[in-house]
């Protein structure tokens, strides 16, 4: 039925004569052709679309050993010149991008492509792709502007768009950090660039605060010299003129259930840790010795008969 209907069908296209002689030179050309010559043709087709497949793959994978050792010598030429690693890091990435772009146009332009045609076309598209494409254009943007404005850097410590880590790398369109549990986190430059960035390692020194509840009663003279004289013995913490200012310890707050002494000191950045910790656990157990105590939570209920 249906090779009825598509019979039909030509015949009202076309009138039956020049469907006659239509198929009669079609039979003619196939019937006049040499075979041996065919094969000879598609032979040599054959062949020189091999070696066109087989030069453009060994130029690719030339390109690719040219590249890798480009790249290697961009590394070797940052070094000595003690370029910023987060500089590096962002040309790294762009570099290798334009290159692989003109390796792979080289490599279309073997096969036999016309490359000015895929360009153009390209061209010609590019408002679209641009549009497609245009968060992604803002994460570049955003990347050009770390690198201008160097918020933060590759090592430092960050806390940005609710994650915080160390910075491993700032690639074209994201920023890597890798959190304290060893995860790694890819933050987009756009967002990261318009957002409130907390540098942690920016400066070289930072102030260690503490606030230690006391019970009501304690002798407060006796916890400010006590936490005074523990801060004095821990060669970490920094004195002026070095440091903005001495260690400060004072009474701060007359609270519900306890009297709250407040310390400061300032530290090296990298020690800053280390010191509020091993503090911490200094004030737990030297405190008491000295008569001090650390009250509970407690509420006085006054009851009338």
């Amino acid at each position: 039925m249906m090779l009825k209907f598509f019979l039909e069908a030509e015949k009202l296209i076309l009138p039956d004569s020049v469907q006659k002689a239509h198929w009669k030179e079609v039979v003619e050309k196939f019937t006049s052709i040499d075979v041996e010559t065919f094969l000879k043709d598609m032979t040599g087709q054959l062949i020189w679309v091999i070696l066109k497949i087989a030069v453009a793959l060994l130029i690719y994978f030339l390109g690719r050993w040219l590249i890798h050792h480009i790249i290697h010598l961009m590394d070797l030429s940052f070094e000595r010149r003690k370029v910023d690693r987060s500089v590096r890091s962002f040309l790294r990435s762009l570099v290798r991008g334009l290159v692989y772009a003109i390796l792979i146009l080289i490599v279309v332009q073997l096969l036999g492509f016309n490359t000015t045609s895929l360009v153009a076309i390209l061209a010609a598209s590019g408002f679209g792709i641009g549009m497609a494409l245009s968060g992604t254009l803002q994460n570049f943007a955003g990347g050009v502007m770390i690198m201008f404005v160097h918020p933060y850097r590759i090592g430092d410590y960050i806390e940005a768009q609710g994650q915080a880590g160390t910075v491993k790398e700032i690639k074209l369109f994201s920023t890597v950090i890798t959190t304290t549990d060893n995860k790694r986190i890819y933050i987009p430059n756009s967002s990261i660039s318009n957002a409130i960035v907390n540098n942690y390692s920016a400066e070289t020194m930072r102030r260690v605060d503490w606030k230690i509840s006391l019970a009501y009663g304690d002798d407060v003279d006796v916890a400010k010299q006590t936490m005074i004289s523990m801060i004095e013995a821990d060669p970490r913490i920094l004195h002026a003129p070095e440091a903005p200012a001495n260690p400060f310890v004072a009474l701060s707050e007359l609270a519900d259930s306890s009297i709250n002494m407040i310390a400061r000191v300032w530290v090296r950045t990298a020690d800053y840790w280390d010191v509020y910790f091993d503090m911490n656990e200094r004030f737990y157990r030297e405190l008491p010795e000295k008569g001090l105590h650390f009250p509970f939570p407690q509420l006085d209920v006054h009851l009338d008969r």
